[in-house]
């Protein structure tokens, strides 16, 4: 996992997420190091709320159930497709016309593997929107099958997937994080934020890896799009991925950038809020709203909230490790 070809493959695949078919990379932490924290949960909606608690989840939860490819797979208005016949057969990749996907997940080995992988799916800490369990993550094996099917990863073995889809499930948990942050401007609103829906756009710079590059700035190897379920309001989040060759084995060589996207005033006035809350912290000085301290500045000082920065630091010292093997 050395070089930049294995990353790419690896960071997109939470947008493969549970069934690993777009695998493209995140790297973030070692086998034997701890696993991350998840992002605090924010606790119960603060007593004032005027709606009933036991009215709360009716109103405000979307109902709605995504998979892995942005498909909604619980629209009444849908009739359930019928199984094909080929679904039977083992090993068989069949792939949606609608958008070049695996029907099902593959757990079979594919041609040409040398050795079985395991075909266990580790439970994120990533809550799932219209449901009440939590995302899951691809197993190795089904990393692999998409790493082969994309044609990428040449340079991946089958040795090296369970470090693969561990860097990867715990990128995503260092990017809940990040959203989550976000999300705490809007606690009085809504406690208990979940992802509904995600999609891989790797081939599509946002507006700000654009300027950024026009300025001299690297780019990203990676772009994700999360839609959040804010207790009933659906908004998107642009997440940039970057590595820096130069600072490999550090925690610095790993950079998520996550912000609302610019869907509407209240997202423009979320970046606002949270580039001041920021810069004051900084400084040591107060919200200057509320005049209570700055909690979210000081998560973020030195770059990533605690936990994320304990993840990546020990993603760091992997990738440090594999690229002194490889």
């Amino acid at each position: 996992m050395g070089n930049r070809a294995s990353r790419e493959a690896n960071a997109g695949s939470l947008a493969a997420g549970s069934s690993a078919a777009d695998a493209t990379e995140a790297a973030a932490t070692a086998a034997t190091a701890a696993r991350p924290t998840a992002a605090p949960s924010p606790g119960p909606l603060p007593a004032e709320c005027p709606v009933p608690a036991e009215f709360r989840e009716k109103v405000y939860k979307n109902p709605a159930v995504y998979n892995v490819y942005n498909q909604r797979i619980n629209d009444p208005s849908t009739p359930a497709a019928s199984a094909s016949p080929l679904a039977a057969l083992p090993g068989t990749d069949l792939i949606d016309p609608l958008n070049n996907m695996p029907l099902e997940p593959n757990q079979q080995p594919c041609p040409g593997q040398r050795k079985l992988l395991s075909t266990e799916r580790q439970v994120s800490n990533i809550p799932k929107g219209g449901t009440e369990s939590t995302w899951l993550y691809p197993s190795p094996q089904m990393f692999f099958n998409a790493l082969r099917r994309k044609g990428k990863g040449d340079d991946v073995s089958e040795e090296d997937m369970e470090s693969v889809v561990f860097n990867h499930n715990t990128m995503n948990e260092i990017t809940w994080q990040q959203v989550a942050r976000w999300e705490s401007l809007h606690f009085n609103d809504c406690g208990a934020p979940t992802l509904l829906r995600f999609r891989g756009r790797p081939d599509e710079l946002s507006p700000l890896a654009r300027l950024s590059s026009w300025l001299g700035g690297p780019l990203p190897f990676d772009r994700h799009d999360w839609y959040v379920d804010r207790c009933g309001r659906e908004v998107r989040y642009v997440i940039d991925f970057y590595f820096d060759d130069d600072k490999a084995g550090s925690p610095e060589a790993f950079d998520i950038r996550v912000r609302p996207a610019l869907d509407s005033p209240g997202a423009a006035l979320d970046r606002v809020k949270m580039w001041i809350y920021e810069n004051f912290a900084q400084y040591g000085l107060p919200c200057p709203v509320t005049g209570h301290p700055s909690s979210i500045g000081r998560s973020q000082q030195g770059g990533l909230p605690p936990a994320a920065a304990a993840a990546a630091e020990a993603a760091a010292q992997q990738q440090q490790v594999q690229s002194g093997a490889s």
